[in-house]
């Protein structure tokens, strides 16, 4: 470990937002997904900002032009862990591999898990099968209303989600009987998350709500966040991060309502916040749009988000990252509703830095939180391979 004055550090994940299928798709029948292409080629999409930092050079993407002097470092990172989840690309980031693949369960849940739960809360479920969060609420949303049941579904991920309305379990409720389930469901049913699902409105207008929850497993291993609370380099987790890593290696945090909201927090804490990595996830890219296949109100989103990079850059200073990823691909244009086994953009913008480097494709998400654990001076982590030297090398 070296010792270093810590700058600060904007890392935002972009939740779904995928650069191309990974070799390997074809074993989770993504072979050919491509968000940000697919995207691309669907909807006039226009990305100014991006495109000047080497988005066009990451993926091939109509609209974007792959400019000859991007100003940031661009790149993309292949996944290494088994899997497609949230929790395990944003562990994988911070330093830990997942071999193995959650469960999943494509027919519903075993009696061995359905009946211990239903015991525990004291009341039966409704549902127990893969469904769409919007259809499962059509087609269930009035019965737990009348019933107070609560409806557990599931989908390819591994999830074990719970929706209720609000006028019948409380969300405060609803987060306890999920903290239950998280407890309940120990290996070999220990799915990545439990997720607390409230919704509002009457039959035929059912809404979820922004007080959704998840309850993930915790990192089997030491992550970079832990490495950065014991050296007392402060972690600010904004969105769903504190529940992704369940608290740990969290300094402080905050639950956001939507993308929006979660760059105003982020602009929020760069005020506020002078050393340090603050770690944002922005889910509505994956929520709203990838698994509703809306390709439109994809690139309404992606566009929004390009039009608030300036007002970051703004708040930073000198010598300051911004990062931009993704932990999965969520392609709307890609049968099915499920998340996509693909690579993830990788761009590293430098206020003060005039023109970026070609990362090229990282071997694993792992290469970037090696990168900050070299950056921030923290001891290395088990995998990955630190950029460091790449970037901070002179201009030739």
């Amino acid at each position: 470990m070296r010792a270093v004055s810590p700058t600060r550090v904007i890392l935002i994940v972009l939740d779904g937002v995928g650069a191309g299928a990974l070799p390997d798709a074809d074993r989770y029948g993504d072979a050919g997904s491509d968000t940000l292409g697919h995207i691309s080629r669907a909807v006039a999409l226009r990305l100014p900002t991006l495109e000047r930092w080497g988005l066009g050079r990451i993926d091939d993407l109509e609209g974007i032009a792959p400019v000859p002097h991007p100003t940031a470092h661009f790149g993309k990172m292949a996944e290494r862990s088994a899997g497609k989840d949230t929790v395990i690309g944003h562990w994988e980031m911070t330093g830990v591999i997942t071999p193995t693949p959650f469960p999943t369960y494509p027919n519903g849940f075993p009696p061995e898990v359905i009946g211990p739960f239903e015991a525990a809360i004291g009341r039966k479920v409704l549902g127990n099968k893969v469904a769409s969060g919007t259809e499962i609420l059509k087609e269930l949303g009035a019965e737990q209303m009348a019933t107070g049941a609560p409806i557990v579904y599931t989908s390819a991920d591994s999830v074990f989600q719970i929706a209720a309305h609000e006028a019948t379990i409380p969300p405060e409720k609803l987060w306890e009987i999920s903290r239950i389930a998280r407890n309940l469901l120990k290996p070999p049913h220990q799915v990545a998350r439990v997720i607390a699902r409230p919704f509002i409105g009457e039959p035929g207008r059912f809404v979820r709500t922004d007080r959704r929850r998840d309850f993930s497993v915790a990192p089997p291993a030491e992550t970079l966040l832990d490495r950065l609370q014991a050296a007392r380099i402060p972690v600010i987790g904004i969105g769903k991060i504190e529940d992704i890593f369940s608290g740990r290696g969290i300094s402080e945090s905050v639950h956001t309502h939507d993308n929006n909201d979660g760059i105003d927090q982020t602009v929020r804490f760069i005020d506020r916040t002078d050393t340090g990595l603050i770690f944002t996830n922005l889910v509505d890219f994956d929520m709203l749009y990838g698994h509703r296949n809306d390709a439109v109100g994809f690139a309404k989103a992606l566009e929004e988000f390009d039009r608030r990079l300036p007002e970051i850059v703004s708040k930073m200073k000198e010598g300051d990252w911004l990062i931009l990823t993704a932990d999965h691909g969520n392609d709307p244009l890609f049968p099915g509703t499920d998340h996509t086994r693909e690579h993830v953009p990788l761009i590293v913008f430098q206020k003060g830095v005039a023109s970026g480097r070609d990362l090229g494709i990282r071997a694993t998400f792992a290469d970037l939180g090696q990168t900050l654990a070299e950056h921030f001076g923290v001891d290395r982590l088990p995998v990955g391979e630190s950029f460091l030297p790449l970037i901070a090398a002179p201009a030739a």
